[in-house]
């Protein structure tokens, strides 16, 4: 066949079948030009899941009755016009393929009233009539679309039942709702209102916001960010490793305002995750990052869902610190003890059990008592009675604060303002009461009643301490007595070459044998005996993809793991209250200690008016 030009309807077609994908395409091209306009109010009405109609009103600016046409003309927009524009993209849309690809599989409707002008317009794709006509319309512009794919049956039979429809486009709406939080939205199905999003101008109103969208648990249990550095700034709110998810549906991450979904970002998460959450969860975020637009590129991919940055490696290093920092600083602390961080209703998750009766190493440097449980005196564990303590609770807060150098340090014959003084310089997680069934610890703060799981605990305090000691020590490496050949590829080879001291400073020894072939000959001594030809494969696929690799770490993490959770104090171990108290502190002390290694909670807090509440108190 000769080569000759495509006709513009087909032209238009190939392009909708790159944009349009459903519904919800149609839905987040229009809900992106009304943004771009300036609006600060979107109205969305759909029938039949928007397979039947889409009705998308803003108040923006408004489209001139002179352009309307060239609105619906392809590859027309008034958002660049030269290459630098391009090269600095700040608005959603910028191609100018969204409307005549919308029209050419769909019957639509464009009409507008252009900033205060005294009339609006009207004009219907590919009629007999091009020119607009007269319309009553307030400033802003307004889409409608019917019957989407009317002319492309075979596409039309691919979309879903018209539930399935309508989540996709709730979710359009959620996720630009997320972005834009001083833009209001409404949508409605069938007559019936789904969403009414307000705008926000402060964090409170946006947390507001946030816990419409994805939840109040998520919002209760999630920590604010801010961090600049280097020309990038990260916002937003990451959830506590305990309120981790079986699928990665609550993770939302913005560019400049752009829903992305991109590698090297879910990459760097997931490595600062990688030491706190239990294995096969996924964490859940709505995340905020700002770079000059001069390095990304929001032009590499059809629906602009994926970008690329010019620094990819700076980029990935900045978010995987500032997250794996805020993690590790999720420690009890005077702010994080109280409900509105650690509420009583985390989720506990699946889990084997990890408690026996063997007793293993100390906590801090007391060394913890041998008594155990009489068994035979107690043969129903519910029976066993906590001993009395040696001071009543009242009179034993001020000992305690002598004991731990309290600034209120007070004796037991302490008036009841003293005692109020001692309560109120608690440390964090207080002081310990008791011990339930020698699984859990009791303590009392100043918010009330803190329950310790004292093996997840001391997990992650063992686990913390063998991390540090490794590293001060630095990674000792064995020789291996016959050196492992391993054939990769040239570019494998290269790279191991290349990032031979990153090989070294973790422990491994790596020399070049040839053009295809590299060969190991030291390993790291806690790696001796797993399969380190896999993790040097893998380690050199990182180091081409991200730049960077965890992998060796991770493994050697994992080892560390299981070491502190065979070297913790186990269930059915009986504490005395020092040994309690020694163990809340060095909580206090530890990094990450708000969950143990598997990314279980290690405590949670009950306060006064929750314990209350129980009791119906007050009412």
């Amino acid at each position: 066949m000769p080569i000759r030009p495509l006709p513009d309807h087909l032209i238009n077609q190939i392009a909708a079948g790159e944009v349009v994908e459903r519904p919800a395409s149609v839905v987040k091209e229009l809900l992106e030009n009304a943004v771009d306009a300036g609006a600060s109010r979107i109205d969305i009405d759909l029938e039949q899941g928007g397979i039947k109609r889409i009705r998308i009103r803003d108040n923006g600016c408004g489209i001139p009755k002179d352009e309307l046409s060239l609105a619906l003309s392809r590859h027309a927009t008034s958002k660049i016009s030269s290459l630098e524009d391009l090269e600095q993209v700040r608005s959603l849309g910028f191609r100018g393929e969204a409307l005549p690809s919308i029209a050419s599989v769909a019957r639509l409707t464009l009409s507008s009233c252009y900033q205060e002008a005294e009339q609006g317009w009207s004009l219907v794709a590919n009629s007999a009539n091009p020119s607009p006509e007269p319309a009553a319309h307030a400033t802003g512009t307004t889409v409608e679309v019917y019957d989407l794919f009317f002319n492309v049956p075979a596409r039309r039979k691919f979309l879903k039942t018209e539930k399935t429809e309508l989540s996709h486009i709730e979710e359009a709406v959620r996720k630009l709702a997320l972005s834009r939080f001083d833009i209001s939205f409404h949508l409605r199905h069938n007559q019936k209102t789904l969403l009414q999003l307000n705008s926000a101008s402060n964090r409170v109103a946006s947390e507001r916001r946030l816990a419409e969208i994805c939840g109040e648990p998520f919002v209760q249990q999630s920590q604010y960010l801010e961090h600049e550095a280097s020309g990038l700034r990260l916002w937003g709110w990451v959830a506590l490793p305990t309120f981790s998810r079986s699928q990665a549906d609550l993770q939302y991450f913005y560019v400049n305002q752009r829903a992305v979904r991109d590698r090297l970002i879910a990459h760097a998460v997931r490595q600062a995750y990688q030491d706190v959450l239990y294995q096969g969860r996924h964490p859940a975020f709505v995340l905020y990052l700002e770079i000059e637009p001069q390095l990304v590129d929001v032009n590499a991919h059809p629906t602009k869902h994926e970008v690329r940055f010019r620094e990819g490696r700076l980029i990935h290093d900045f978010i995987f610190h500032t997250l794996h920092q805020l993690l590790a600083e999720l420690r009890p602390s005077a702010e994080t003890a109280s409900p509105a961080h650690f509420p009583t209703y985390v989720q506990p998750l699946a889990r084997p059990d990890l408690f026996d009766t063997q007793t293993t190493l100390s906590i801090a440097t007391e060394p913890l008592s041998n008594t155990q449980p009489n068994q035979a005196a107690f043969p129903n564990h519910y029976h066993y009675q906590q001993p009395r303590l040696g001071l009543p609770v009242r009179e034993s807060l001020p000992v305690y604060a002598q004991l731990y150098g309290q600034t209120a340090a007070l004796k037991p014959s302490s008036t009841e303002a003293e005692t109020s003084s001692a309560v109120a310089d608690f440390p964090p997680l207080g002081y310990a009461l008791a011990q339930l069934h020698g699984v859990y610890i009791l303590a009392q703060n100043a918010q009330g009643l803190v329950l310790v799981d004292m093996h997840a605990a001391h997990e992650r305090i063992t686990y913390e301490q063998l991390k540090i000691n490794m590293q001060s020590d630095s990674i000792r490496s064995q020789p291996l007595l016959v050196p492992q050949a391993v054939h990769v590829s040239r570019r494998e080879a290269d790279q191991a070459e290349a990032q031979a001291s990153i090989f070294q400073a973790l422990g491994f020894e790596l020399s070049r044998m040839g053009l295809e072939k590299i060969v190991i000959r030291a390993v790291p001594s806690l790696l001796k005996d797993s399969d380190t030809e896999s993790l040097v494969r893998d380690v050199l696929a990182d180091l081409m993809t991200h730049g960077s690799s965890q992998r060796i770490q991770n493994a050697m993490n994992e080892i560390l793991g299981t070491m502190a959770c065979h070297g913790s104090v186990r269930a059915n171990r009986r504490l005395t209250l020092p040994e309690m108290n020694a163990l809340l502190r060095d909580m206090e002390r530890t990094e990450r200690s708000g969950q143990c290694n598997h990314g279980r909670p290690t405590w949670l807090q009950m306060s006064m008016e929750q314990i209350d509440k129980l009791f119906m108190r007050g009412q």
